[in-house]
């Protein structure tokens, strides 16, 4: 039985490695929306439903368990292959036809299906498989329970080292090493026992058990989605943080899973699993409560180490999630002993119970992300799981007609309702500022729940208006921050000769993609936003200073996936100007990878400009450097342009084109003197520059001079998205103006870049002279 148990544990290891991989490679394809994510989601999870019905029913189920158990992991480990092999060509086929609306969503869930459904197929028919092996619904329980405890060794095996340090290949090379290892392992078993043999006969058990067990699936899956984005806001929403999120909740599973077996010896599983339903329901306000009430006023950490952070992160984890966690996992071992009758045919038994829990699983998380929280916001959708629960314990604690029974749980519906009724919302602070909540002091004004994100309006104690998104500050009115967003766009716009057609990427607040509706020329503007909810909240709030760009008859709104717009749109424009989430934010790093650069490029018309915007707030040297390193990478004539506050380095616009950059001073000057430049004009001395040469004074360097300080950067690429893990590393880092500084000393004199009259290039070249450029950073 211990040798099963490590087999199992190995097998629930290689499948979560799997998982993260196989979600990180086919979200670069069909994006990362929450459609695209439940296209994912429900594909994976379908196929362990699949399998774990499909397999009873077998033949070939009736051999000895353990060689199908050795069979069904080498299948996995040839699958997990063929799938990185495999998706390049499945990448390039689905770029080829991909279309938006309806026929885009049926393609995305068919290359879902063509690449997760043969491997989870088997995944779903292994713990039927090793249940002919195993009469005792107790035993049963064990094993589930070290398959979670394998799954929590993969997710941080995978996210703290494999992907982190290596790449997805190497990942998946691991995921199937470890499949070979027990499959050999259990082929060995195979010749020097026999199990117990599979008796036939067809699932019995009570109707209510099944029902139970799969409203049990469907609250933990939707809570998992609601808890995971509420906390990722509250702790950063890098890759560590969803990693230990992921972590502590299968921690919490197989402990219970562990504890609801060794229950069975001493308790009626139909009992306990009713009871479990009812502590379900105080489980779930606990968690609603510390997300609520406790966790987001902790005091602010001050220590910056990214060890000491993730401990801290863990511990809130802990406290939080796993009660509930320990409960969803005791409900499947109960539920099987529940539903067991004599002569029950184990395989049948565990396939039911595993195919209920898990059909459930799918609906609770499709239902929670795609249709409650956007519907009825986060608060309401816990209310609906705390119900749930209520509803569940209901279902089997009523048939035993006991009236101490009917006492205790009478008292036990009264007491849910009164949780649900006095759960409450996050509070809207934490939508504005996450992890740096209790360090604000501003007023929220707005805040509302879409799909993918969360978005608050706040009012700064300065009179600074700002839009947050997902516990992070993405725009505001200050004067920097001004005069960045409209760099995005003024920066290519002014040198591009004749710019019509433009795309944004991300919204925020409107303000980089208004800023084209001042140039006479642009015919276009296409913005992408993942977020519904964000242009029309951003612009009851900035309409002013984004030029009401969302109602401007220029302007077509995308709703996607930044990255799967541009792999899969036929149109090129003149100007691509991004401003999309901080890179440390899980899945950011798509958008900075050396494969999403070069599709921008190759989107771009002849002469066609590329903006992008970078902070250095928040952020370390290794993780700028990469940014950057990549970004000339794919663009050599690349150029960074710096946005100072108070003087002090604060965040840049990167600058790339197909060919050479010459910038003629003289041509631009006369564009601003134009009668028809006159907003955009106004639009630059709005944010404090006069003229020409004050917008072409904020340049920092070009590829040729920092290619010495680039020197072993790591390039972000598809394969190993290595920036989300550098960014989410260096988040606490307070580095802005250093690097800042280290990148002045290595500019040099760009008498290549600028031509014109001398007094201009001389005028340019001395307010560049202004500018500290020490040979040491200080």
């Amino acid at each position: 039985m211990i040798l099963l148990l490590i087999l199992f544990a190995g097998s629930g290891c290689s499948a979560l490695i799997y998982e993260i991989v196989w979600y990180q490679l086919l979200q670069l394809a069909i994006g990362s929306t929450a459609v695209s994510l439940g296209v994912l989601l429900a594909t994976f999870m379908g196929g362990l439903c699949i399998g774990s019905i499909g397999l009873p029913r077998l033949r070939s189920a009736r051999q000895n368990p353990l060689r199908v158990y050795a069979f069904l992991e080498l299948g996995i480990a040839v699958c997990g292959i063929l799938v990185l092999f495999g998706m390049p060509s499945i990448d390039r086929i689905y770029v080829t036809g991909a279309e938006h609306g309806l026929p885009g969503m049926l393609l995305r869930g068919l290359i879902a299906a063509v690449c997760l459904l043969p491997p989870t197929i088997l995944m779903g028919a292994s713990l039927p498989a090793i249940a002919g092996w195993i009469e005792s619904p107790r035993q049963l329980g064990f094993l589930y329970g070290a398959n979670t405890v394998g799954a929590v060794a993969g997710c941080l095996l995978a996210g703290f080292y494999l992907l982190r340090v290596h790449d997805v290949a190497t990942a998946t090379y691991v995921a199937a090493a470890i499949n070979v290892v027990v499959a050999l392992i259990s082929f060995g078993l195979a010749r020097r026992a026999s199990g117990a043999e599979a008796r036939a006969g067809s699932v019995a058990g009570n109707w209510t058990i099944y029902v139970t067990i799969g409203l049990s699936g469907a609250c933990a899956l939707g809570a998992e989605v609601i808890w995971t984005r509420l906390m990722g806001m509250m702790m950063g929403a890098t890759v560590y943080v969803f990693s230990i999120i992921l972590a502590v909740f299968l921690v919490g599973l197989a402990l219970g899973s562990a504890g609801g077996s060794w229950l069975l010896r001493w308790v009626r599983p139909r009992s306990a699993l009713g009871w479990c339903q009812v502590l379900l329901t105080f489980g779930v306000a606990w968690t609603a409560y510390m997300i609520a009430e406790s966790l987001p006023y902790w005091p602010a950490l001050t220590a910056t180490t990214p060890w000491y952070t993730l401990r801290h992160d863990l511990f809130r984890c802990l406290l939080a999630i796993l009660p509930p966690a320990i409960l969803w996992g005791a409900s499947f071992p109960l539920a099987l002993a529940a539903a067991a009758a004599p002569g029950e045919d184990s395989r049948r038994l565990v396939g039911g119970i595993y195919a209920a829990n898990t059909f459930g699983g799918i609906v609770g998380a499709l239902g929670i992300s795609l249709i409650l929280i956007p519907w009825i916001g986060t608060q309401q959708s816990q209310r609906v799981l705390l119900v749930l629960s209520a509803v569940s314990a209901l279902l089997v604690l009523l048939p035993l007609r006991s009236k101490t029974v009917a006492a205790i749980l009478a008292v036990s519906m009264l007491a849910a309702g009164v949780l649900a009724w006095r759960l409450h919302a996050v509070p809207g602070d934490l939508i504005a500022y996450g992890r740096h909540m209790t360090t604000s002091a501003a007023t929220i004004l707005y805040t509302v729940e879409g799909r993918n994100s969360s978005v608050a309006i706040s009012l700064a104690s300065d009179g600074a208006v700002e839009v947050d998104v997902n516990g992070h500050v993405e725009a505001t009115t200050e004067p920097y921050d001004m005069k960045l967003q409209r760099m995005v766009g003024h920066l290519p716009a002014l040198l591009h000769p004749n710019p019509q057609s433009v795309l944004g990427i991300g919204f925020g607040a409107g303000v980089s993609a208004g800023t084209f509706t001042t140039y006479p020329g642009i015919r276009s503007i296409t913005i992408c936003e993942i977020e519904p909810v964000v242009p029309p909240t951003s612009t009851r709030y900035f309409a002013e200073q984004n030029y009401n760009v969302l109602h401007n008859p220029l302007t077509r709104m995308v709703y996607d996936d930044a990255r799967h717009y541009v792999l899969t749109t036929r149109e090129k424009f003149d100007i691509i100007a991004s401003d999309p989430l901080d890179v440390f934010v899980k899945g950011t790093a798509a958008l900075y990878s050396k494969e999403y650069f070069e599709a921008v490029k190759r989107h771009l018309n002849p002469g066609g400009m590329f903006t992008l915007y970078v902070p250095l707030y928040e952020s370390d040297v290794k993780t700028v450097k990469s940014e950057l390193a990549t970004f000339f990478d794919a663009f050599p004539y690349g150029t960074i342009w710096a946005n100072t506050r108070d003087g002090a380095g604060y965040d840049m616009v990167f600058m790339g084109q197909a060919e050479p950059l010459k910038i003629d001073l003289d041509e631009v000057r006369r564009r601003l003197e134009r009668p028809d430049y006159a907003a955009v004009a106004q639009s630059l001395r709005e944010i404090g520059v006069g003229s020409s040469i004050d917008l072409l004074s904020t340049y920092a360097g070009q590829s040729s001079d920092l290619a010495p300080w680039l020197q072993g950067a790591e390039i972000n690429r598809d394969r190993n998205l290595r920036l989300q893990y550098l960014a989410g590393w260096g988040i606490n880092s307070n580095l802005a103006d250093y690097i800042y500084r280290e990148m002045l000393g290595y500019r040099r004199s760009p008498v290549n870049l600028f031509t014109g009259p001398p007094q201009l290039v001389q005028s340019l070249l001395y307010a560049l002279s202004s500018v500290p450029n020490p040979e040491t950073a200080p």
